[in-house]
């Protein structure tokens, strides 16, 4: 028998070592710096998730693309549904997630509907509105505390994606652009109620429960409008469905961690994410007002990073001096 070679294990204690401090520095940060951190991988992937919509929605009808998505979701989800039976359905907030469910329905079929019959750039600004209605159902739903700082974030990263879209012309006040705007008021409630249901159930349960009966929901328009995907959009479909599975869950967490207030402003990034996605995949590059809106909108999100951090060194230094 060969010995085990001792730089290996050096190696796993070390890469151990590693770990804990990075848990340790993970677990003292405040709250709304992990749903930050949270959030901006979330907007990265429903990015992608846009992009792939638009791509299916060429052929295939939007029900369809949804229910599929929906099944691969539950899939996906599925080892860890099984796993921890009963619990991993067990809910306190059924009412809930019913109200969750039809809710995500209506934005889903709006919001995917704006984007396949609109430009993407026209509708993923008009999805930014739910910004808006997020903050003023987080204040009368929630009981949030708005400062002057979170008001100036949002307001000011909305500025900045107003620079670079310039929603004028294309996107017009036609019935998808409508779809779109009502579609974001939906998807702030539902983002409402995952902040409140995050708090009781765990977010397999949260995630179970809306990729089931969604696709529940669309099934019998999926059968109605079915056409037979070929192999790339099978490819398209498969891949839309584990993004939007990794999106939801660290929307979930995002929500989960931090305040519905605090994480808004982060959703400005997903402009930024798509334009990369444009440059990348369709050779289209921004003009000089995407940088300049850009800007603004890093810099909106930074200053409510940095000012969240101030803000949770204030609140543990009492707590340290009490200690000492």
């Amino acid at each position: 028998m060969l010995d085990e070679n001792p730089q290996d294990g050096f190696t796993n204690i070390a890469s151990s070592a590693l770990q804990k401090r990075l848990y340790h520095r993970w677990n003292a940060l405040p709250g709304n710096l992990k749903g930050i951190f949270w959030a901006l991988i979330a907007t990265l992937l429903f990015a992608i998730m846009a992009a792939l919509v638009k791509a299916l929605g060429e052929r295939l009808h939007v029900t369809q693309v949804l229910t599929i998505r929906q099944g691969i979701m539950a899939l996906i989800s599925a080892p860890a549904i099984f796993s921890g039976l009963p619990g991993s359905l067990k809910t306190k907030a059924p009412l809930l997630h019913g109200a969750r469910t039809i809710l995500a329905s209506c934005a889903m079929f709006f919001g995917f509907s704006a984007v396949i019959e609109l430009p993407l750039a026209d509708s993923t600004v008009l999805g930014f509105a739910r910004t808006f209605f997020m903050t003023l159902f987080a204040i009368v739903l929630l009981k949030e505390i708005v400062g002057v700082h979170r008001w100036a974030a949002t307001i000011i990263g909305f500025v900045g994606v107003l620079i670079i879209v310039q929603p004028t012309g294309e996107a017009g006040l036609n019935i998808y652009s409508l779809m779109a705007v009502l579609a974001s008021a939906c998807a702030a409630l539902v983002a409402i109620i995952v902040r409140k249901v995050s708090q009781v159930d765990q977010p397999i349960t949260i995630l179970t429960y809306q990729a089931v009966l969604v696709g529940l929901i669309m099934l019998p328009f999926c059968i109605y409008f079915w056409q037979t995907p070929n192999l790339t959009e099978c490819m398209l479909l498969a891949a839309l469905g584990a993004v939007s599975w990794a999106a939801q869950m660290s929307n979930i967490r995002a929500l989960r961690a931090g305040e519905a207030t605090v994480i808004a402003p982060f959703d400005y990034t997903r402009i930024v994410y798509a334009t990369v996605i444009s440059v990348i995949f369709f050779g289209v590059w921004p003009e000089m007002t995407t940088y300049i809106g850009a800007a603004i909108i890093i810099s909106a999100s930074l200053y409510t990073m940095h000012r969240e951090s101030v803000r949770g060194r204030r609140v543990q230094q009492p707590v340290a001096d009490k200690v000492t």
